[in-house]
């Protein structure tokens, strides 16, 4: 076996030459941001799917909630947070924030040469093979819903789906609180999706990356519902653009970053729930 190492303005690629075959490894880090916690859920299935790539997480707690500020607002922050993941070398940017992604995304596609993904066209390709009488849900916040991203996403793959979109920011603060089992959560759950459930729908969207947090406590209330869980979607897309760019890393355990522009005990709770206890730790970060 003859190991070359190449070293590149952005990063290291090791060719690892085999009789026969060449296997390309590329150590840059991919670059994570939503507006607060719940894009951990997209760190930890990235993590679990590709746990030899090294991950660095940005939160921008201080700024949360997203749901609420106009468009030009959020392309404001976040052409700021992939300025400083870009200056980290990234090879890759997931937008784990549905908010950001359906604002953002396609200035940041436009501006950058790195791929740059969000979370929305990967959930509704899923829920598009899983559609049940012929009808979608989503719930999410307020600044997604009005974008109309899902119904334009999800119409471009099936235009025959009827969308049925439900804003459900007040779950975000209970989840942030760290309410995730308690009877308001699951009154604020009825309050938003019954109207869904009135109408026969089965598949519904976590359209908020915090919402999977509140996988368990959606099913006690609506045990029929099939909920298509964004972060697991975005997983398998990193995962294939990296396959298809060669730019896998396979030579050792990934490396977590974690930064969060606020840290506050909410925070440290839910990062310790997502990665069951791990010492990952959280380092304060100001940005913009």
């Amino acid at each position: 076996m003859v190991l070359n190492i190449c070293s590149l303005k952005h990063g290291t690629i090791q060719n690892i030459n085999i009789p026969g075959s060449t296997i390309i490894m590329n150590s840059q880090p991919i670059g994570i941001f939503d507006s607060g916690i719940g894009g951990l859920t997209v760190c930890k299935a990235i993590h679990e799917m590709l746990p030899y790539e090294n991950l660095i997480y940005f939160g921008d707690t201080a700024r949360f909630p997203y749901g609420t500020r106009s468009p030009e607002t959020l392309i404001r922050y976040a052409r700021q947070i992939t300025a400083y993941l870009l200056s980290r070398n990234v090879k890759m940017i997931v937008i784990a924030c549905n908010t950001s992604s359906a604002a953002a995304l396609p200035i940041l596609e436009q501006e950058n040469a790195i791929p740059i993904i969000g979370v929305i066209n990967a959930g509704a390709r899923a829920a598009c093979k899983r559609v049940y009488n012929n009808t979608i849900g989503v719930i999410a916040t307020r600044a997604t819903v009005k974008s109309g991203s899902y119904p334009k996403a999800i119409h471009a793959i099936n235009p025959e789906v009827k969308v049925i979109q439900q804003q459900a920011t007040l779950l975000v603060s209970l989840i942030e609180e760290g309410w995730i089992d308690e009877e308001v959560t699951k009154l604020t759950i009825t309050k938003y999706l019954q109207h869904m459930i009135d109408e026969k729908t089965k598949t519904v969207i976590l359209g908020c990356t915090h919402f999977p947090i509140l996988k368990a406590t959606i099913r006690k209330v609506y045990p029929q519902l099939d909920l298509v869980d964004t972060s697991e979607e975005i997983a398998r897309e990193v995962k294939e653009i990296l396959v298809k760019k060669n730019l896998a890393n396979n030579s050792s355990s990934g490396k977590i970053e974690l930064y969060a522009s606020d840290i506050t005990d909410t925070m440290h709770y839910l990062k310790s729930l997502f990665f069951n206890g791990d010492d990952v730790p959280v380092e304060k970060l100001t940005i913009g």
